[in-house]
This record gives structure tokens, sequence and C-alpha cells, in this order.
């Protein structure tokens, strides 16, 4: 019979290297925790040394309060913190650092030098330690703060140190970690230098500064800023619009109380908010912080701290959803799109208006009509401004209680609906302009403060229609709209019992539906918004989602995608031709509706062409 082994206690090297494969599993995860215990120590400024991406050499500077001289032992020492001394602390722990293992687990697979200077002491201190054996503290000379620098990373690890990729890797995880504490904290200076050269220095400024420092023009011109506070917890920081979607998740921060986290949580409600906005396979790009009251959170899941735990995880998930859905789903501004200066309207051939606002309403005022009417209507195109004039009820100078929509398609209530608001007047220039054509049937084009403004009308239309969908659902069910010819539909044995055992849901959709026969059901009534669509079509794809789903799911987990393909069904057709006003009527109902800035495929509506845009292409100023 084989004997069982004794049980020993390892020796302290051999637990800090078992440690330091938890906490250093490469030379990115040592910076990070450098760079967490120079911000709890107050700097103000710090500066990165790299070498070989960081396996050679891997230097951190800061202007810290430092080290006595008297803890320097114990700083390399595991679990020897001043960051926590009780549970009490560590269920409460702010700090980004309070494990205590870092340098320790630095000094037994490293050479480690740290040399630090806490005032009023007449010098700094210095002390050293490489595979675990620690020396004498002895004097050196530094002005203030604290430098640690760690050499020949895993030296005496071979195996954990054959795990490292190349330099070029290596050194693109050391930058990514020190970005994202760089974007924490703008009020600290950063530098990093690699290999003797400087890649990046960031100096002290706010938020925006930095985040625009970080991930470049593209993402501040496309975000949204978010400032939620709240009793429990407060979110704050910026998300960029669907149309500055990622191929990948590399423009995705997430932080609670100032540390980046990898929290699945957080991440699906963010995910969710952009659950009907964003094209296909497409990621959001954002940079979020979370606060919340310490005791709220456990920090202490995993020894990388890039994990978390909430207390009220329902909680936090709903908050962050709600936050960011009302913040994406603003309605259309004059910062929805890239803009440049302010535009200067040309009139003539060379002269620029001195007033381009009221330029701009002076040739929306001439707005051409579109060459041919169809049969859409015998409705004139007159002037975009007294058609404003008439929705208010004031031509003439009269005073009416009723609005009046001239538009020629009558039976789309999506755009038959006018606002409330009132019009703008010349020089009161509305964020989507004044529309000046139709592009082969297809585009609306139209001229704003910022320039040109091109629109995919099926797409706005379909994004309006869908939000009028929404609306109408959730307060009961969809009106509907009997039809003065019902229609005969020839369906299956599946869906003639699909429709004959689920009368309800359709109901609630707006449809009046009854089986005439074993092979033929009847359209009765369709829903009132969208009375021009293609009855038989949208009830063989609502057949197949009931189908599929079955009629509970269908009204709540599958609710947006059915909605959203009854609204693409309604929504105005690709070479239907619009006159000038139909097209201002759909720009003020983009405008007024939430998420207008993407179709229910996530596709962008419009697009806007700055001046400065269209002047760089005629080469005009050169």
């Amino acid at each position: 019979m084989t004997e069982h082994p004794a049980i020993r206690v390892l020796p302290d090297l051999l637990i800090n290297q078992i440690a330091a494969g938890e906490v250093v599993e490469r030379p990115a995860a040592a910076l990070k925790e450098l760079l967490e215990n120079s911000l709890d120590a107050g700097a103000t400024r710090i500066d990165i040394e790299l070498s070989q991406g960081g396996i050679k050499r891997l230097r951190v500077a800061d202007d810290g309060v430092g080290i006595l001289a008297a803890d320097l032992p114990l700083a390399l020492t595991r679990h020897a913190t001043s960051k926590i001394a009780s549970l009490y602390d560590l269920e409460r722990v702010a700090s980004l650092g309070f494990r205590g293992e870092a340098l320790a687990s630095l000094a037994a697979i490293s050479r480690l030098i740290v040399t630090t200077r806490q005032l009023p002491a007449n010098h700094a201190s210095r002390i050293e330690g490489a595979g675990g054996v620690l020396s004498p503290v002895e004097a050196a000379a530094l002005e203030a703060g604290t430098v640690v620098t760690a050499e020949d990373l895993f030296f005496n690890t071979p195996a954990r140190r054959k795990f490292l990729k190349t330099e070029a890797t290596e050194f693109g995880h050391c930058e990514d970690a020190a970005q994202r504490i760089a974007m924490a904290v703008p009020h600290v200076a950063m530098s990093l230098t690699h290999n003797g050269r400087r890649v990046w220095q960031y100096q002290m400024g706010d938020s925006m500064m930095r985040i625009t420092a970080i991930l470049g023009d593209g993402f501040a011109e496309a975000r949204l800023m978010i400032d939620e506070p709240h009793p429990a917890f407060s979110l704050s920081g910026s998300v960029a619009q669907p149309r500055y979607s990622r191929a990948g998740r590399d423009q995705q921060y997430l932080f609670v109380n100032g540390r980046f986290v990898r929290d699945k949580l957080l991440t699906h409600a963010v995910r969710s908010a952009y659950a009907d906005i964003l094209h296909g396979h497409r990621h959001p790009a954002y940079v979020l912080f979370l606060s919340i009251d310490p005791s709220m959170v456990d920090v202490n899941v995993h020894p990388s701290k890039s994990e978390v735990r909430f207390r009220d995880s329902r909680g936090v998930h709903q908050f962050v959803f709600h936050t960011l859905q009302k913040a994406l789903a603003r309605p259309t501004s004059g910062d929805a799109a890239p803009t440049a200066n302010p535009v200067e309207w040309i009139s003539g051939i060379e002269h620029r208006s001195a007033h381009p606002q009221a330029a701009i309403a002076g040739q929306a005022r001439r707005a051409f009509q579109p060459a041919q009417q169809g049969s859409f209507g015998n409705m004139s195109a007159r002037e975009p401004h007294a058609f404003y004039e008439s929705l208010r009820g004031e031509i003439g100078g009269a005073q009416t209680s009723e609005v009046r929509v001239p538009l020629a398609f009558q039976a789309e209530n999506a755009l038959n609906t006018a606002p409330n608001n009132d019009f703008p007047h010349a020089g009161d220039i509305p964020p989507l302009g004044f529309a000046l054509a139709q592009l082969h049937g297809i585009y609306v084009l139209a001229q704003n403060t910022n320039g040109l403004v091109l629109v995919d009308m099926h797409a706005a239309h379909e994004r309006i229609v869908y939000e009028k969908l929404k609306a109408a659902l959730d307060l009961s069910q969809l009106a509907s709209q009997p039809l003065l010819a019902p229609i005969p539909v020839a369906l299956g044995d599946r869906d003639i019992e699909l429709v004959s055992d689920n009368q309800a849901f359709f109901a609630r959709l707006g449809f009046d539906l009854g089986v005439l026969s074993a092979v033929e059901i009847v359209i009765r009534a369709v829903p009132a918004m969208l009375p021009s669509a293609d009855a038989p079509a949208m009830l063989r794809e609502l057949l197949d989602d009931l189908a599929e789903h079955g009629a509970s799911r269908a009204l709540t987990e599958k609710r947006d995608e059915i909605l959203g393909s009854m609204a693409c069904h309604g929504a105005v057709r690709a070479n239907r031709i619009l006159n000038i006003p139909e097209m201002n009527a759909l720009l003020r109902q983009m405008e007024e509706t939430e998420r207008a800035g993407q179709c229910n495929h996530g596709r962008p509506t419009w697009y806007q062409f700055a001046i400065g845009d269209l002047d760089k292409l005629f080469m005009r100023g050169r």
C-alpha cells in the first residue's frame, strides 16, 4: 500500500511564486498593480518606462506620498498593506489596491528595486529584492515620491516566461493597461516610453480631453454625454452613437469606483440598451464610470481585481440599461452627426451670404418640386415656410385649433401626425434643415446650418413607424382600421390553426381575422398605422414568428422584432415620389422621434455633409 506524502508548509519563496502566477501573469499585470499603487499614494504625475515589452525592464515613477524607510521591508512582504486592517475595511474598500501581494510577487519573480522618499525625510531610501531575497534598506537620492523598477521578469521561473508572447504583443498589453488607468484619472499626468522612445504623454485635463486623446476624434464626434445621478449610484461618461459601432470590443471601457472591470452584468446592460439600433454583429463603443457605495460592491472576487460582484445586481443592471436607453433615444438634434463650421451658403456662384441662416431659409423657400408627381396626390409644391405656417393654422392671419397635414400619402399615420411644437420661421433652422429634393426615389436631400443632409427615406420612416407602434402597444393595443374590401388569404393547415387559436394575439396587433375554410382566412381589418402595408405578406411573417416563439414570447421577448417587421412593411417604399412638403414633414417627424438616427436594423437613416467637407471636395480656398 502506497503511503500518502506528509503534509508540509511551503517555503515563502514558493508561496510568493504561486501568488505571482495569479497576480502577475504578464508584464501588463505587473504594470497595472504598480500604477494602482501610485494612484493610491496620491500621485499627480506618473512616468512609465518599458524595455522589450516590459519583460526586460519595467519602471514606474510617481510623485506620490512615498513610503517610510522603516516600512520598506514590509512593503515587499506578502499580505502587508496600509490600506485595510479588518474585514470591515475589506467590505468597504475604496482604494485600488488592498491585497498587499503585488510587490511581494514581483520581488519573487524579478529583480526588483524600490526607491522612495516620504517628506520631510532628509533623503530617499532604497530596497532590492531578487528571487524573494531582500537587501537591507539603504540611503538613496530621490526628490520625492516612489520609483519601482522590475527587471528580468520571470528570470527564475523559465516555464512561466515561455508563455509570454512577442515583445510587440506584450507591449500592446502594457499600453492597453496603462491607457485604461489613464482614462479614469484625467487629473493625473502620465507618459509612456518604450525602448527609449516616447509613445505618448497625457497632460492633466478633464475627462473628455483624456478620452479623446486615447480614443481619437472619431469617438469624440460621435459621443453622447452621460451624467445620471441616483441615490444609490451614479453613471457618467460617454457612449458613441450607433453609426460609430465597431467590428470588435476594442473601445469598451467600464469603471466601477474608478477601477476598470470586466463585468458580464454591466456589459449585458449596455448591449441591451443598444439592442434595436445596432446593425448586425457590430459592437458599441463607450467609456462609462459607475460610482457606487463601496459597501454595495465586492471587489475581492479575483486576484486581478478586474471582476466585481454587486449586492443589488438587478438594480445596477436596470439603472445602467435605462440610463443608456434614455440617452440613445434622444430625438435628433444638430450634433447627431459629424458637423463642421457653421454653414456659409453660396448664393449665386461666388458670393457667400453674410447671413447664412436667412440664405438657407430663402433657398428652402425656392426649393424645387420633383419632376414627376405620379399618382400620389395633386397637392402643389408650396413654399416650405408657408407649409409650416399652415400646420400652425396661421395662414392669412386665421387661428384654428385643427392641425392640417397636407400630405400626399395621407394613409401613413406616422407621417400624417403633425408635431405639437411650432415650426421654425425663416432664420430659425431646424436640426435637419429644409428639404430640397428627392434623389432616385430613395434619398431626401436637405440643407441645414451645417451643410447638406442626406436622408434614407425608407429607413427613416421605418424608425418613425416602429416607435409609434411600440408606444401604442405599450398603452394597450394597436388601433384597427376596417378594410372596405376584406382580403382572402390562402394558408396551410398549420397557419389556419394558428389564426384560429390566437385571435387575441392578432387583435392586440390591430388585425381582425376570420377563418373561411380549412384552407383560407380573411383579413377584415389591419393596424390603423399601416393601412397601405402588404397585409397578406405581413400576416404570413407574423404567423412564422408565432409558430417559432408562441404567443406569450412573441409579445414579450420578441415584441420589438415583430413590431420592427411590421414597421418595415408599413414604411414608405423606395421609388415613391414625395413632394417638398411631404419631405419636410418626414424631417420634422425624425427630429421628434427617439432613435431616429438609425432604422430598426441599426443602419443609419441620415448623414451630414459639412460645408467644410464639400469645400475640400471641390478644393475651394486652395
